[in-house]
């Protein structure tokens, strides 16, 4: 059995972050376990623009904003083709790899192995099972690392970022989205993205809308689907589903780490540490889903913490305030907050809602409101709350709740 410093499984933005980070901070024994050939995660497949400003302050395509991941983590040792099987106790990291299984052995754990989205299946829609159906991810693997066009026309179900990365992927291999279609009723990408939709890429924005069966044999040849108009068919030879996200826990699920239900991915306090304190998070394995630069800005943070802990300069927590989902809210991440609270927080603390509402969310504690404001609130939409730790110290819970919500 080897052992390490630092193990961080998942060789994605948040990883190959932490691992430069822990580099510059003179942990020098830091081991990456990366299951694929090649470190990088998401965004290797993606040769569109539009990563690398906040990180190097360059716009890079996808592959050449993971090189330059890769490049910066050069200080560590990037195990590829390796895949953790188990995570145990005392940082005991079950492997298997091109040189068999063996356990490794770690004074800290980063976990980050990043979220998959939810394919057709898992989303009960009905129709005949024609080739043509894909997730973002099998569509931009298709596309930039095969060099297949799969579709001509296609329909994107979903209106999140990676939907408009969608949008990208297909104009790059000669296609075209003829239609975008969100359940909401608020297309859930920031700013101008229905005009941009519209006008940049000739995409019919439908939004309200439910996709009620998919045609066609052997292949798409249409998408039935259902909005405040009524219902329509929409011809297509193609229908990308994108969004819906959970957390890739595939490894939390038989550990002894605890794994919240509402956001699928571990419990963790404001400084990455799941309930043990050897194992943190970061990144989207946290939450579904942010964008590259927020997993690595999560990943750089997690390893100042661990940096600290090694260090004996982040003490163990003496108790913890938990925090609760209550009403319209479907999660918040980090759920719990750890005192003593002796540096800054790595994570902020986020939440998602089940649907459009306005109202004011708040924090309370035994009737009371610690915090509160009004709020406009959309899903796949993170919400920042500033909850500063020593406000929070005489509190064991407090229920986070959006009070007189008004449906959007």
């Amino acid at each position: 059995m080897s052992a390490h410093e630092v193990i961080i499984v998942g060789g994605g933005p948040a990883g190959l972050a932490a691992a430069a980070e822990l580099h510059r901070l003179g942990i020098r024994d830091t081991v990456v376990l990366e299951r694929e050939q090649h470190a990088g995660g998401v965004p290797r497949h993606c040769r569109h623009r539009g990563f690398g400003w906040v990180e190097f302050r360059r716009i890079l395509t996808g592959p050449a904003y993971a090189q330059r991941l890769l490049e910066h983590a050069a200080g560590a040792v990037v195990r590829t083709g390796t895949t953790v099987t188990a995570i145990g106790s005392g940082g005991a990291v079950q492997v298997a790899g091109p040189g068999g299984r063996e356990t490794l052995r770690a004074a800290r754990v980063l976990l980050a192995t990043g979220a998959r989205e939810t394919p057709r299946a898992a989303r009960l829609v009905s129709g005949t099972r024609p080739w043509g159906v894909f997730t973002t991810g099998t569509l931009q693997q298709m596309v930039y690392l095969a060099g297949l066009r799969p579709c001509r026309r296609a329909v994107v179900v979903g209106s999140e970022l990676v939907a408009f990365s969608s949008l990208l992927t297909l104009r790059h291999a000669g296609a075209r989205a003829v239609a975008l279609l969100e359940e909401s009723g608020t297309v859930l990408a920031p700013g101008p993205a229905r005009l941009v939709a519209r006008a940049v890429f000739g995409t019919r924005v439908i939004t309200g809308a439910r996709v009620v069966a998919i045609q066609g044999a052997p292949r798409v040849t249409g998408v039935e689907i259902e909005h405040p108009g009524g219902r329509e068919t929409i011809a297509c030879d193609g229908v990308v589903f994108s969004g819906r996200f959970v957390p890739e826990t595939a490894l939390l699920r038989p550990s002894h780490l605890e794994v919240d239900p509402g956001c699928g991915g571990p419990v963790v306090d404001q400084y990455a540490r799941t309930t043990d304190p050897i194992y943190l998070a970061a990144g989207n394995l946290l939450r579904p889903v942010e964008a590259s630069w927020t997993a690595w800005a999560e990943g750089r943070a997690a390893a100042r913490v661990i940096a600290a802990s090694l260090r004996g300069t982040l003490p163990e927590a003496h108790h913890h305030t938990r925090l609760e989902p209550a009403g319209s809210v479907r999660y918040i991440s980090p759920q719990r907050i750890a005192h003593p609270a002796p540096l800054p927080a790595a994570l902020p603390f986020n939440l998602r809602v089940d649907h459009p509402l306005r109202g004011r969310l708040r924090v309370m504690a035994d009737s009371r409101e610690l915090w509160g404001e009004r709020r406009t609130l959309l899903p796949e939409r993170r919400v920042l709350l500033p909850l500063p730790a020593g406000r929070m110290a005489a509190v064991a819970e407090a229920m986070v709740e959006v009070a007189d919500p008004v449906a959007l």
